[in-house]
Protein backbone atom coordinates (compact mmCIF):
# COMPACT_ATOMS: atom_id res chain seq x y z
CA UNK A 1 0.00 0.00 0.00
CA UNK A 2 1.51 3.85 -0.56
CA UNK A 3 2.85 5.47 2.62
CA UNK A 4 0.53 7.82 3.98
CA UNK A 5 -2.85 6.58 2.74
CA UNK A 6 -5.03 3.68 4.46
CA UNK A 7 -5.16 0.51 2.63
CA UNK A 8 -7.49 1.13 -0.91
CA UNK A 9 -8.51 -2.37 -1.39
CA UNK A 10 -9.45 -2.63 2.54
CA UNK A 11 -12.05 0.74 1.44
CA UNK A 12 -13.25 -1.61 -1.55
CA UNK A 13 -14.28 -4.38 0.45
CA UNK A 14 -15.82 -2.44 2.83
CA UNK A 15 -18.05 -0.71 0.20
CA UNK A 16 -18.89 -3.72 -0.57
CA UNK A 17 -20.62 -5.03 2.98
CA UNK A 18 -22.03 -1.52 3.66
CA UNK A 19 -23.75 -2.01 0.14
CA UNK A 20 -25.30 -5.35 1.32
CA UNK A 21 -26.47 -4.65 4.63
CA UNK A 22 -30.17 -4.54 5.06
CA UNK A 23 -30.10 -5.28 0.96
CA UNK A 24 -29.33 -8.33 0.16
CA UNK A 25 -31.46 -11.54 0.42
CA UNK A 26 -28.96 -13.77 2.61
CA UNK A 27 -30.58 -12.86 5.79
CA UNK A 28 -27.55 -14.66 7.67
CA UNK A 29 -25.68 -11.34 6.70
CA UNK A 30 -25.35 -8.15 8.63
CA UNK A 31 -22.69 -5.40 8.88
CA UNK A 32 -24.00 -2.58 10.27
CA UNK A 33 -20.55 -1.05 10.92
CA UNK A 34 -19.15 -0.95 7.28
CA UNK A 35 -20.98 2.09 6.31
CA UNK A 36 -19.11 3.97 9.58
CA UNK A 37 -16.34 3.05 9.18
CA UNK A 38 -15.61 4.01 5.40
CA UNK A 39 -14.13 7.34 4.55
CA UNK A 40 -16.42 10.23 3.17
CA UNK A 41 -16.39 9.84 -0.41
CA UNK A 42 -16.90 5.85 -0.32
CA UNK A 43 -19.41 6.69 2.12
CA UNK A 44 -21.25 8.72 -0.55
CA UNK A 45 -20.81 6.47 -3.28
CA UNK A 46 -22.58 3.86 -0.87
CA UNK A 47 -25.71 6.03 -0.09
CA UNK A 48 -25.55 6.84 -3.88
CA UNK A 49 -26.40 3.41 -4.50
CA UNK A 50 -28.63 2.34 -1.80
CA UNK A 51 -30.65 5.38 -2.64
CA UNK A 52 -30.69 4.36 -6.11
CA UNK A 53 -29.17 7.45 -7.36
CA UNK A 54 -28.95 7.03 -11.28
CA UNK A 55 -24.97 7.29 -11.22
CA UNK A 56 -23.71 10.51 -13.57
CA UNK A 57 -21.80 9.82 -15.99
CA UNK A 58 -19.54 6.50 -17.84
CA UNK A 59 -17.40 6.55 -14.64
CA UNK A 60 -19.83 6.05 -12.13
CA UNK A 61 -21.85 3.99 -14.28
CA UNK A 62 -18.94 1.77 -14.18
CA UNK A 63 -18.47 2.25 -10.86
CA UNK A 64 -21.83 1.16 -9.45
CA UNK A 65 -21.87 -2.03 -11.65
CA UNK A 66 -18.52 -3.15 -9.63
CA UNK A 67 -19.61 -2.16 -6.66
CA UNK A 68 -23.29 -3.78 -6.66
CA UNK A 69 -21.23 -7.22 -7.73
CA UNK A 70 -18.88 -6.88 -4.92
CA UNK A 71 -21.36 -6.73 -2.30
CA UNK A 72 -22.94 -10.08 -3.45
CA UNK A 73 -19.64 -11.64 -3.11
CA UNK A 74 -18.71 -10.08 0.15
CA UNK A 75 -21.74 -11.33 1.72
CA UNK A 76 -20.58 -14.98 1.06
CA UNK A 77 -17.17 -14.10 1.92
CA UNK A 78 -18.50 -12.93 5.24
CA UNK A 79 -20.60 -15.66 6.42
CA UNK A 80 -18.17 -18.05 5.70
CA UNK A 81 -15.23 -16.55 8.11
CA UNK A 82 -17.92 -15.38 10.46
CA UNK A 83 -18.91 -19.14 10.60
CA UNK A 84 -15.44 -20.21 11.00
CA UNK A 85 -14.77 -18.06 13.88
CA UNK A 86 -18.05 -19.16 15.64
CA UNK A 87 -16.57 -22.69 15.57
CA UNK A 88 -14.00 -21.80 16.91
CA UNK A 89 -15.11 -19.66 20.37
CA UNK A 90 -11.29 -18.87 21.59
CA UNK A 91 -11.27 -16.28 24.40
CA UNK A 92 -8.75 -14.34 21.78
CA UNK A 93 -9.22 -13.09 18.18
CA UNK A 94 -6.33 -11.57 16.36
CA UNK A 95 -7.39 -9.93 12.85
CA UNK A 96 -4.34 -9.25 11.35
CA UNK A 97 -4.67 -6.77 8.52
CA UNK A 98 -7.94 -6.12 10.36
CA UNK A 99 -8.62 -3.02 7.55
CA UNK A 100 -12.04 -1.93 7.77
CA UNK A 101 -13.11 -5.53 9.40
CA UNK A 102 -16.06 -4.26 11.99
CA UNK A 103 -16.48 -7.84 13.84
CA UNK A 104 -15.31 -6.70 16.94
CA UNK A 105 -18.31 -4.45 17.12
CA UNK A 106 -21.21 -6.74 15.26
CA UNK A 107 -20.31 -9.96 16.64
CA UNK A 108 -22.54 -10.78 19.83
CA UNK A 109 -20.52 -13.81 20.08
CA UNK A 110 -17.46 -11.85 20.77
CA UNK A 111 -18.88 -10.37 24.03
CA UNK A 112 -16.25 -11.91 25.96
CA UNK A 113 -13.06 -12.15 23.60
CA UNK A 114 -9.90 -9.66 23.26
CA UNK A 115 -9.88 -9.37 20.32
CA UNK A 116 -6.72 -8.12 18.48
CA UNK A 117 -6.87 -5.65 15.79
CA UNK A 118 -3.14 -6.11 13.66
CA UNK A 119 -2.84 -3.24 10.83
CA UNK A 120 0.07 -0.79 8.92
CA UNK A 121 -0.27 2.25 11.10
CA UNK A 122 -1.98 4.83 8.34
CA UNK A 123 -5.07 2.07 7.77
CA UNK A 124 -5.34 1.73 11.44
CA UNK A 125 -4.93 5.51 12.62
CA UNK A 126 -7.97 6.30 9.50
CA UNK A 127 -10.16 3.71 10.87
CA UNK A 128 -9.49 4.49 15.01
CA UNK A 129 -10.79 8.04 14.00
CA UNK A 130 -13.84 6.53 12.18
CA UNK A 131 -14.88 3.81 14.75
CA UNK A 132 -14.92 5.98 17.71
CA UNK A 133 -18.61 6.45 17.72
CA UNK A 134 -19.21 2.65 17.30
CA UNK A 135 -20.02 0.28 20.37
CA UNK A 136 -18.15 -2.69 21.03
CA UNK A 137 -19.43 -5.85 20.98
CA UNK A 138 -16.15 -8.16 22.18
CA UNK A 139 -15.25 -7.54 25.67
CA UNK A 140 -12.31 -5.39 24.83
CA UNK A 141 -10.39 -4.28 21.19
CA UNK A 142 -6.71 -3.42 21.34
CA UNK A 143 -4.92 -1.78 18.48
CA UNK A 144 -1.61 -3.10 17.16
CA UNK A 145 0.22 -0.54 14.44
CA UNK A 146 2.48 -2.73 12.71
CA UNK A 147 4.07 -2.14 9.24
CA UNK A 148 4.86 -5.84 8.82
CA UNK A 149 8.22 -4.76 6.44
CA UNK A 150 9.35 -2.71 9.63
CA UNK A 151 8.22 -4.04 12.54
CA UNK A 152 7.85 -7.31 14.79
CA UNK A 153 4.46 -8.85 15.04
CA UNK A 154 5.94 -11.58 17.84
CA UNK A 155 6.86 -7.92 20.04
CA UNK A 156 3.81 -5.97 19.15
CA UNK A 157 1.23 -9.13 20.03
CA UNK A 158 3.33 -9.93 23.50
CA UNK A 159 3.19 -6.34 24.09
CA UNK A 160 -0.46 -6.01 24.13
CA UNK A 161 -0.78 -8.92 26.41
CA UNK A 162 -1.90 -11.77 23.51
CA UNK A 163 -1.56 -14.75 25.63
CA UNK A 164 0.07 -17.83 23.65
CA UNK A 165 -0.81 -20.50 25.99
CA UNK A 166 -4.68 -20.37 25.34
CA UNK A 167 -6.48 -21.12 22.38
CA UNK A 168 -6.51 -17.87 19.89
CA UNK A 169 -8.62 -17.70 16.58
CA UNK A 170 -6.62 -15.85 13.96
CA UNK A 171 -8.33 -14.19 10.81
CA UNK A 172 -6.03 -13.47 7.70
CA UNK A 173 -8.78 -12.40 5.09
CA UNK A 174 -7.51 -9.96 3.02
CA UNK A 175 -3.40 -10.15 3.46
CA UNK A 176 -1.84 -13.12 1.97
CA UNK A 177 -2.53 -12.47 -1.47
CA UNK A 178 -0.46 -9.49 -1.34
CA UNK A 179 2.44 -10.85 0.45
CA UNK A 180 5.08 -12.91 -1.88
CA UNK A 181 5.64 -16.71 -0.06
CA UNK A 182 8.59 -15.73 2.73
CA UNK A 183 6.60 -13.04 3.88
CA UNK A 184 3.96 -15.75 4.60
CA UNK A 185 5.98 -17.96 6.44
CA UNK A 186 7.32 -15.45 8.85
CA UNK A 187 4.12 -14.64 10.32
CA UNK A 188 3.34 -18.28 9.90
CA UNK A 189 6.32 -18.86 12.30
CA UNK A 190 4.73 -15.79 14.43
CA UNK A 191 1.56 -17.61 14.49
CA UNK A 192 2.98 -21.26 15.21
CA UNK A 193 4.28 -19.77 18.42
CA UNK A 194 2.00 -18.17 19.49
CA UNK A 195 -0.95 -20.56 19.09
CA UNK A 196 -2.09 -23.19 21.89
CA UNK A 197 -3.98 -26.29 20.76
CA UNK A 198 -7.25 -25.46 19.76
CA UNK A 199 -6.24 -22.50 18.10
CA UNK A 200 -8.03 -21.95 14.49
CA UNK A 201 -6.33 -19.86 11.49
CA UNK A 202 -8.60 -18.59 9.06
CA UNK A 203 -6.95 -17.40 5.79
CA UNK A 204 -8.13 -16.17 2.53
CA UNK A 205 -5.92 -16.90 -0.44
CA UNK A 206 -6.10 -16.82 -4.39
CA UNK A 207 -5.45 -19.75 -6.31
CA UNK A 208 -4.16 -19.01 -9.70
CA UNK A 209 -6.49 -18.07 -12.30
CA UNK A 210 -6.96 -16.09 -15.33
CA UNK A 211 -8.86 -13.64 -13.71
CA UNK A 212 -6.14 -12.31 -11.19
CA UNK A 213 -4.48 -11.20 -14.76
CA UNK A 214 -7.27 -8.54 -15.27
CA UNK A 215 -7.42 -7.92 -11.40
CA UNK A 216 -3.74 -7.80 -10.65
CA UNK A 217 -2.95 -4.29 -12.40
CA UNK A 218 -5.92 -2.71 -11.09
CA UNK A 219 -4.94 -3.38 -7.45
CA UNK A 220 -0.94 -2.53 -8.48
CA UNK A 221 -2.60 0.09 -9.68
CA UNK A 222 -3.47 1.53 -5.95
CA UNK A 223 -0.49 0.45 -4.85
CA UNK A 224 -0.97 -3.21 -3.12
CA UNK A 225 -0.18 -5.67 -6.62
CA UNK A 226 -0.79 -9.15 -5.71
CA UNK A 227 2.22 -11.75 -4.64
CA UNK A 228 0.97 -14.65 -4.03
CA UNK A 229 -1.52 -17.70 -5.47
CA UNK A 230 -1.56 -21.77 -3.94
CA UNK A 231 -3.41 -24.64 -4.88
CA UNK A 232 -5.17 -25.52 -2.37
CA UNK A 233 -2.61 -28.86 -1.85
CA UNK A 234 0.36 -26.13 -1.57
CA UNK A 235 -1.92 -24.68 1.22
CA UNK A 236 -2.68 -27.80 3.32
CA UNK A 237 1.09 -28.31 2.85
CA UNK A 238 2.18 -25.24 4.25
CA UNK A 239 -0.10 -24.60 6.93
CA UNK A 240 0.78 -28.61 8.24
CA UNK A 241 4.55 -27.45 8.31
CA UNK A 242 3.33 -24.65 10.64
CA UNK A 243 1.27 -26.87 12.94
CA UNK A 244 -2.04 -27.01 11.29
CA UNK A 245 -4.72 -29.22 10.31
CA UNK A 246 -7.22 -28.03 7.56
CA UNK A 247 -10.30 -28.63 8.99
CA UNK A 248 -12.09 -26.81 5.58
CA UNK A 249 -10.97 -25.22 2.21
CA UNK A 250 -13.79 -24.17 -0.04
CA UNK A 251 -13.41 -21.43 -3.26
CA UNK A 252 -16.42 -19.21 -2.27
CA UNK A 253 -18.89 -20.46 -5.61
CA UNK A 254 -18.98 -23.20 -2.71
CA UNK A 255 -19.16 -21.76 -0.03
CA UNK A 256 -22.39 -19.34 -1.61
CA UNK A 257 -23.77 -22.61 -2.92
CA UNK A 258 -25.78 -22.97 0.56
CA UNK A 259 -27.12 -18.78 0.43
CA UNK A 260 -29.96 -17.11 -2.44
CA UNK A 261 -29.26 -17.46 -5.75
CA UNK A 262 -28.64 -14.18 -6.99
CA UNK A 263 -25.70 -14.48 -3.90
CA UNK A 264 -24.61 -18.03 -5.48
CA UNK A 265 -24.21 -16.72 -9.01
CA UNK A 266 -22.53 -14.03 -8.38
CA UNK A 267 -20.04 -15.78 -6.52
CA UNK A 268 -19.14 -18.35 -9.55
CA UNK A 269 -16.67 -15.40 -11.20
CA UNK A 270 -14.54 -15.51 -7.94
CA UNK A 271 -13.28 -19.43 -8.55
CA UNK A 272 -9.90 -18.50 -7.40
CA UNK A 273 -10.85 -17.02 -3.88
CA UNK A 274 -10.50 -19.54 -1.25
CA UNK A 275 -11.70 -19.82 2.35
CA UNK A 276 -9.47 -22.33 4.68
CA UNK A 277 -10.06 -22.85 8.29
CA UNK A 278 -7.21 -25.23 10.13
CA UNK A 279 -7.00 -26.01 13.59
CA UNK A 280 -4.11 -26.29 15.91
CA UNK A 281 -4.49 -30.38 17.74
CA UNK A 282 -1.29 -30.74 18.76
CA UNK A 283 1.36 -28.82 21.07
CA UNK A 284 4.40 -27.58 19.37
CA UNK A 285 7.61 -29.36 20.03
Amino acid sequence: MKQGVESQTAVYVAMGRALAHGTTSATRFTDPTALALLPEDARRQVERARAGTPPSGLRERLARAILLKRSKGMVARTIAIDDAVRGAASAQLVILGAGLDGRAWRMPELRDVVVFEVDHPDSQRAKRARAGALEPAAREIRFLPVDFARDSLEDALAGAGHDPARPTTWIWEGVVMYLTVPEIEASLAVIERRSAVNSRLIVAYHSPALLLRIVGPLVRWVGEPLKSTFQPDAMRALLARHGFAVVSDEALPTSAERLPEDIARAAKVTKHFRIVAADRRTAAG
